[in-house]
């Protein structure tokens, strides 16, 4: 018996697939670290009494609950979830059988910078790429809260690992086609009037491995890469307008100061529209993993244009052909040719509860929710299905709602307790309506190159399997 299938987590073949041996192995790699992540917290699980009730089995049943607390109760203590050591982020401390009975810690005891609470595990995992320089880590999506995802959770994508920069030594160079070329330190881009803007940011690979057939099997995994955050710093059509940018100037190389010097053309439509050279992240300085001590921000645009640790910005009349924009980022479609600079992620949307591997305790009420987004404005509607998509019902939209931004739906749902089949879509403010897997399959198709497959911009229909017996599996392409 496999290590797999002593597991329980079972996993489509994929072996009669007419799958490239690079594809292949991206799939094989997130499904060993999607299911590395399930079997650690299966195991944390099954050392705790209270596994039995909802996603992912953690929730006790209000009896369970009681029983436990008068058991605790007549021995003084109350149950610890037995753990390793306190998850990332966090301290462990003692449990008190009554917090009322004893001092609680000290006052700014922690250093002066806080942690969460230890009984919080949320973490990334990490595409198990061959070295971890380059490499993504995805955001649990499933444990979610409203709409802003806490620095620490915010997925990752480096090519060359994270480099470590003093901001009093960091500078960015304008230069190229304008009047004045200039360099700024950190200190001066400060001195700037500032804005604050939430967006989202979204790899272009997000999905990548729910094109052909259902995979992964939570939302981690399906959707993980993409995270909002509200971004502080100084609007780029601030500093092109200071530098002159010359007549038939058309694009904006950004480079960034890792060691893979990740670069990528920019139009400058785009630098002079909504451009933000960013250096705050919800309301510190932004994190090294997002690109300390400054990054180019792109609202709408993929992922991996908005370039970390910015420190060169050249203007031209043409886009300047980097790699990143040749042999990689490029939309390969049916008839054989590729689409170059496809920036914008269009209009998605994903169930986050019930997801993946969660389980629900029985038929009854229960609120379904998601986030839905769009590179090219704010959501208008989010609707949900829980036929399958014979029918559709339009969710609540969770202030606030917001441009180019995640968006929170709700929708209250009745489970009868037999077999479901629920998805949600989209529409934004330019009547752009999400579509389904086989609609974007049947223009783009998934074998557009004897080498490749499309793997970028996926934003088809997800949906979610409930059993009957309130197990949650993946149903992609099912609607």
């Amino acid at each position: 018996m496999t290590k797999e299938e002593n597991s329980g987590l079972h996993y489509p073949d994929i072996s009669n697939l007419d799958l490239p041996d690079n594809v292949r192995d991206q799939f094989d790699a997130m499904r060993e670290a999607e299911q590395r992540s399930l079997l650690a917290r299966k195991a944390e699980l099954e050392a705790c009494e209270c596994r039995e009730g909802m996603f992912p089995n953690v929730v006790a049943s209000r009896r369970s609950f009681f029983a436990g607390a008068a058991a605790a109760a007549a021995a003084g203590t109350l149950p610890v979830i037995a753990r390793a050591a306190a998850p990332p982020g966090a301290k462990e401390f003692d449990v008190p059988a009554d917090p009322t009975k004893v001092q609680g810690r000290l006052t700014n005891d922690d250093g002066g910078y806080g942690s969460r609470s230890q009984f919080e595990k949320e973490v990334r995992w990490r595409f198990p790429t061959a070295t971890k320089e380059s490499s993504w880590t995805m955001t649990p999506l499933e444990n979610s809260q409203g709409i802003i995802t806490p620095s620490g959770l915010h997925f990752e994508r480096h090519h060359g690992g994270i480099p470590t920069i003093s901001p009093e030594s960091h500078t960015l160079i304008v230069h190229g086609m304008c009047e004045k070329p200039k360099k700024y330190t950190i200190a001066d881009l400060k001195r700037f009037p500032s804005v604050s803007r939430m967006h989202f940011i979204e790899c272009s690979g997000n999905g990548l491995t729910e094109y052909r057939a259902p995979y992964l099997k939570t939302v981690q995994g399906t959707h993980g890469l993409t995270s909002t955050s509200e971004w502080t710093g100084v609007p780029l059509s601030t500093i092109l307008a200071e530098v002159g940018v010359q007549p038939g100037a058309a694009w904006i190389l950004a480079e960034g100061a890792d060691a893979a010097v990740m670069t990528r053309s920019v139009p400058i439509d785009k630098a002079w529209s909504d451009a933000l050279l960013a250096y705050g992240q919800n309301g510190e300085a932004i994190r090294p993993e997002q690109g300390y001590p400054l990054r180019l921000l792109l609202p709408g645009f993929e992922g991996n244009t908005h370039i970390k640790w910015l420190r060169r910005l050249e203007i031209s009349d043409k886009p300047f052909m980097t790699r990143e924009e040749t042999s990689k980022y490029t939309d390969v479609v049916k008839d054989g040719k590729a689409r170059q600079f496809t920036f914008t992620m269009e209009a998605k949307s994903v169930i986050t509860f019930p997801s993946g591997e969660m389980k629900l305790p029985g038929p009854g009420f229960y609120e379904i929710t998601g986030l839905a987004w769009s590179g090219r404005g704010c959501v208008k509607d989010a609707e949900v299905t829980t036929d399958g998509g014979k029918t559709w019902h339009y969710a609540s939209l969770q202030t606030p709602i917001l441009p180019i931004c995640h968006t929170r739906f709700r929708f209250p749902w009745y489970w009868d307790g037999k077999p479901a089949l629920i998805a949600s879509r989209c529409s934004d403010e330019t009547g752009y309506v999400q579509p389904t897997i086989a609609e974007l399959n049947a223009v783009r198709g998934v074998n557009g190159h004897p080498k490749f497959a499309s793997i970028y911009h996926l934003n088809g229909i997800m949906a979610w399997e409930v059993a009957a017996d309130g197990t949650v599996t993946n149903g992609a392409h099912k609607v």
